[in-house]
This record gives C-alpha cells, structure tokens and sequence, in this order.
C-alpha cells in the first residue's frame, strides 16, 4: 500500500519523457529557424518549445484529469531539462532557482497568451502573441501571419489525433513548409 505512494507512475513517466522528446524534436525543425526566421538562439529554442508545449497542453486541456497529468510531467521534465541546461551553461547553484523561476514565468505567460488568443477567435491576437513572444524585436513582415497559420494547423491536427495515440508518445503537429534550397 505503502508501495504506491513513494513510486511515480513509471508508465506516465515514459509518457512523459517520449512526448517531451517529440516536443523538442519539432521545435527543433529546420524549417522554423529558415523559413519561419526564428531566431536560432537560446531563445528562440525556447520560445519555440514553449509553442510546441502549449500545442500539446491546448490538445489535453479537455481530458480527463489523469490524461492532463501527462501534460504537467511533461512541464516537470521541461523544467528538468532547462535546469540542466543552465548548468552545463555554467550557472551557478545559486543562480539556478531564479533563472528557472524567471523561465517558468515566461514559460506560464506565453501558454496564457496563446491560450487566450486560440480561445478569443480574433486571428490578430494570436498574430500579436506570437510575434510579442517569439520576435520581442520585431518580426519581420508577414512572418508572425505563417506561423499562426502553422499553430492554427497544428490545433487541428493535434485535435484529429486519438488520445491514444497521443498518450503513445506521438505527437503530429502538421506539417511544416520543406526548408528553401538556399537554406
């Protein structure tokens, strides 16, 4: 009995980590950094995981509580993994708290804009959230348009993905345009 209350659900867990690991993979898509003109720095990663996270959080949101739990281990792994990342950064033990709490709130704070953006159904809130988050010193033109057009497909695709499919640690995001041969 015991047992059950100091064990994390291994079965979640591996959920998790997979949907974590397909999160990071899509983010990391070349077609992002040249056609979409994110930024390829620590912060357009971010941004960029943060997008593809709240894709995955918008999916589950009407689930059933258990199935939302994945969503928040998968935010538990991110954590981990921006911690471990700022270590290998060399930031101090110190200094590590506070730049994942100033990362958590960034983290909170674009999921609430985008959520509310899809929710309010105005297309140019969604423009707007996309190019405050992603290009904080201006996009360039037309780009914040493209790549609301790739959230707005993704939302569909993810929401034509059974649930289990999904809690198999598959996620399809729609497809992104095929990097120009100049790239």
């Amino acid at each position: 009995m015991f047992r059950r209350l100091f064990t994390r659900n291994r079965r979640n867990e591996a959920i998790a980590y997979s949907l974590y690991g397909a999160i990071v993979a899509q983010a990391r898509q070349p077609a992002l950094y040249t056609e979409f003109a994110v930024p390829d720095t620590l912060d357009g990663r971010f941004d960029m995981i943060v997008l593809h996270g709240f894709l995955l959080f918008h999916r589950l949101k009407d689930e059933s509580a258990e199935d939302r739990q994945v969503g928040q281990d998968v935010f538990d792994i991110f954590l981990k993994d921006m911690d471990g990342t700022l270590r290998e950064m060399g930031v101090g033990d110190i200094s590590v708290p506070k730049k994942l709490k100033k990362m958590a709130e960034a983290f909170f704070g674009r999921i609430r804009a985008y959520d509310e953006a899809l929710l309010s159904g105005e297309r140019a809130k969604l423009v707007d959230a996309i190019e405050r988050n992603v290009f904080p010193d201006g996009a360039p033109a037309g780009v914040g348009e493209r790549i609301a057009d790739y959230v707005e497909a993704a939302v569909v695709a993810l929401a034509a993905q059974p649930l289990p499919v999904i809690l198999s640690g598959k996620l399809d995001y729609s497809s992104l345009p095929k990097p120009s041969a100049a790239a």
